[in-house]
């Protein structure tokens, strides 16, 4: 048998997996990751522990698995991007905690760069928007900061990364600082065009090239781990940043084909092949997964608070005790009978960008109960994800493509009937959730996979992906498009 050894860390925990070459997991171990914030609007992690809990569950997922590191054809890495770690080269200590993606301390830089016209430039390069979401700022932030970093940076004495290039660099002893692509197009100092770090995006920011790792396709033979971690060396042959790994385990190689993630947030992307395409509905370019120097890409969007909503009706309502009761207290009720609830507890991401936006309820009467809000949060995650599908699609006929003809999907809240049979009335198209819903670690896995010549190419990818149920629209257009309005309506009240 052949195994591929998956290593996912994300944002609340490392976990490893063990896959054989049908893209079946035999194990998996997970630990949590504690969450550091030292002041409202900061977020940060322990890379330290970051790579411990990782190590950790590599061996476990071996042993849990029965087998040993030698039986291991190669490892991928997927990883929460736009997290950024600095370290001394020398010593491959960090000199600071990792700033995590969801951390804003780097909103005054942001802000600095839009009003010098920078935007444009940005968005002409990147793909992107200038955000204190992505590393470049979080980068530039920890060398003002930090005492002395700015001197030991420019001496050559530091390494930047995210947490892909901390990971490989444990995993390598320090032999290797390197990057994929995937991961490097979420930096703002990345030149998607000729995937290359681009000279004036890093002087924009006053970052010593010095710091950068070496950028590579996806799929890519990285380096050997270092035989003593897990007992034998084993190549790393799989990088990618976890939305465009869990695009790439879903089997979306080709222009047109979308998947959106049902987590904490929700995560949309569409592949649009080699074409670099500047959405003009509020959605962001990045660079896709790439198994080769051609660069490739999808677009983007993200919603703040998909699964979310329902922690907030355990934790702040009280509504449910546990998160697996919700499906039942929405079934309870035909509808929400007129509840719309729009969860901008954190604003609003894509399609709409309203940072000021703030959550709401409307559509309350006598007879509204604790089931038609239940129903109305779970509604939330489909509404808001369906109007991120509806501007992709739009994008797509202005690019010259065809609208969206399917919708992948994976991530903890797929599992939910009620929540995705409501998807696919809205959006009128099929709604599919894959037989192997790890997608994100599975896309790692696959890419290494195909670096170490345990699958020929995409094609005998797109064949391993199976259906585990494909949920078909029951709503009459019309009445899908009344559904929309009233949740543009209920936005609108959001923003004001």
């Amino acid at each position: 048998m052949t195994y591929l050894l998956a290593l996912d860390q994300g944002t609340s925990s490392s976990r490893s997996i063990v896959f054989d070459a049908s893209g079946q997991a035999l194990s998996m171990a997970q630990q949590e990751l504690p969450q550091i914030y030292p002041q409202p609007g900061w977020v940060e992690h322990d890379p330290m522990v970051i790579w411990q809990t990782q190590l950790a569950t590599a061996r476990e997922a071996l042993a849990k698995a029965g087998i040993t590191a030698r039986q291991v054809r190669a490892i991928g890495i997927t990883n929460q991007r736009e997290t950024t770690v600095v370290w001394n080269r020398r010593t491959g200590i960090p000199i600071h905690h990792a700033i995590v993606w969801q951390d804003r301390r780097a909103e005054p830089t942001c802000a600095d760069l839009r009003a010098r016209g920078m935007a444009a430039m940005v968005q002409a390069k990147t793909g992107l928007v200038i955000d204190a979401y992505f590393s470049g700022t979080k980068l530039r932030w920890l060398l003002d900061h930090m005492p002395g970093a700015r001197a030991q940076a420019e001496a050559g004495e530091l390494a930047f990364g995210t947490i892909d290039s901390w990971l490989i660099w444990q995993l390598t002893a320090g032999a290797v600082h390197a990057t994929d692509v995937s991961n490097a197009s979420r930096t703002l100092l990345f030149n998607v065009h000729s995937n290359q770090w681009d000279t004036e995006l890093l002087q924009m920011l006053d970052i010593p090239p010095s710091l950068m790792p070496t950028v590579r396709p996806s799929s890519a033979l990285f380096g050997e781990v270092s035989p003593e971690l897990l007992g034998h060396a084993i190549m790393l042959g799989g990088v990618a940043g976890d939305q465009q790994s869990a695009l790439f385990g879903q089997a979306c190689f080709k222009a047109g084909l979308v998947k959106n993630t049902y987590g904490t947030g929700c995560f949309m992307l569409m592949h649009t092949g080699a074409a670099f395409q500047t959405s003009r509905n509020g959605l962001i370019t990045t660079s896709a997964a790439q198994t080769g120097s051609q660069p490739e890409f999808a677009l983007e969007g993200s919603v703040f608070v998909g699964g979310a909503v329902v922690q907030w009706l355990r934790d702040g309502l009280h509504a449910i005790k546990s998160s697996s009761e919700v499906e039942a207290l929405a079934q309870s009720v035909p509808d929400s009978g007129g509840v719309m609830l729009v969860p901008a507890f954190t604003g609003l991401g894509a399609p709409y960008w309203q940072p000021e936006a703030r959550g709401t309820i409307t559509g309350l009467t006598r007879g509204s109960t604790a089931a038609h809000i239940a129903r109305a949060a779970l509604e939330s995650i489909a509404y808001q994800s369906a109007a991120l599908l509806l501007a992709m699609s739009r994008d797509a006929v202005q690019g010259g493509g065809a609208p969206v003809a399917e919708l992948r999907v994976d991530g903890g809240a797929c599992v939910n009937d009620l929540l995705m049979q409501f998807q696919a009335d809205l959006l009128g198209i099929p709604v599919v959730r894959p037989a192997v819903t790890e997608t994100t670690a599975l896309g790692a896995a696959y890419l290494a996979g195909l670096a170490t010549g345990v699958y020929r190419n995409t094609d005998e990818l797109a064949g391993l992906w199976r259906a585990e149920r494909r949920f078909l629209p029951n709503l009459a257009p019309a009445h899908a498009a009344e559904l929309m309005a009233r949740w543009e309506h209920a936005v609108r009240q959001a923003v004001a």
